[in-house]
């Protein structure tokens, strides 16, 4: 695989995402990668295809384990204190099978930079790889503050933001924040009928 430098906001997107489908997140519905099929599914939702992963491998049961294990590590650079924490693990997830960077053409005939990663990685070191480019280019283009946890009651969700006004507030905007605009809504309904 290539990982695009310029491109960080995928990996950064990846390692909020996946953190989220923990259970400790995911309350009500458990556990949202129990399998191999449900791993491809999280896969192709965040476009990546899996003929440019792990050389095309499907993935197994223990790609999912390591995943899960990721998953936890993903969350914790995320949660860190301070840039200098964040950047020293996202350092250690890019070095998982990230190799060293290598300026090359894109589609376009563009010259751009990617980091290229091991032949024969698994899947789960290319993930950390690219949640771990990801995460350091956020942390250069955007700045630590916008490593954020979920500010809906009762949520654990984690992410970072990356868009362009920085004013995320949720970690998945149609749910959490469906979930508080409903509260919201039945408050003042509550209120307005006594």
């Amino acid at each position: 695989m290539r990982i695009s430098i310029t491109d960080y906001a995928v990996g950064a997107a990846m390692a909020g995402d996946l953190a989220n489908t923990s259970p400790t997140v995911q309350t009500t519905a458990g556990e949202t990668l129990p399998t191999p099929e449900a791993l491809l599914q999280f896969l192709a939702g965040h476009g990546l295809r899996l003929d440019a992963l792990a050389d095309g491998r499907t993935p197994t049961g223990d790609d999912v384990r390591e995943v899960h294990l990721l998953r936890r590590e993903a969350r914790g650079v995320v949660e860190t204190e301070t840039e200098e924490q964040a950047v020293a693990g996202a350092v250690v997830l890019s070095r998982r099978a990230g190799l060293s960077p290598v300026l090359d053409r894109d589609s376009s005939g563009r010259w751009q930079w990617y980091v290229p990663t091991v032949p024969g990685a698994s899947l789960a070191e290319e993930l950390a790889a690219l949640i771990g480019v990801g995460l350091l280019g956020a942390v250069r283009a955007l700045g630590h503050g916008r490593f954020r946890a979920c500010v809906a009651p009762g949520c654990r969700g984690v992410f970072v933001d990356t868009s362009r006004g920085g004013r995320r507030v949720y970690c998945m905007p149609d749910l959490c924040g469906n979930r508080l605009n409903v509260a919201n809504h039945r408050a003042r309904h509550r209120l307005t009928a006594h």
